[in-house]
């Protein structure tokens, strides 16, 4: 699951939302992306986990991973991807809930990993197999 990070290290997840919304946003370069407009939570966790950058007056919205972005001591965030990247991200329109589909778009976008699926339920109901030896 998703957490934000300041420089200092991880920070757990119980961040308000809302107190990100208006910060500032640059790419791993330093480079401005734009202001950070709405902030979309993990539906099982209520955890924030994307963050759609208004990347100027008359621009889109580009939807950014919280997890691995960096929360900055002067309240910026800090993307660590390039730019371009960021600004070509798919675009879902801001204010409606992602869907799992939009969701697992953005992290292929990224590049990154989704959580690994829960293991498949034991289905012998805790009996061992037996062997047989010739």
């Amino acid at each position: 699951m998703s957490e934000l990070r300041t420089a200092g290290g991880p920070v757990q997840t119980d961040i308000d939302p809302r107190n990100l919304i208006g910060r500032k946003a640059f790419d791993r370069d330093g480079a401005k992306i734009g202001t950070i407009d709405e902030v979309y939570l993990d539906d099982a966790t209520g955890a924030p986990e994307w963050a759609a950058i208004r990347t100027g007056l008359f621009s889109r919205d580009a939807f950014v991973p919280l997890e691995p972005s960096e929360l900055v001591q002067d309240g910026t965030l800090r993307i660590p991807f390039e730019r371009a990247l960021i600004k070509d991200a798919p675009d879902f329109g801001v204010g409606r809930h992602l869907s799992p589909e939009q969701e697992l778009q953005l992290y292929r976008h990224y590049g990154l990993d989704l959580a690994p699926p829960p293991p498949p339920p034991d289905t012998d109901f805790g009996h061992t197999p037996r062997t047989t030896e010739a």
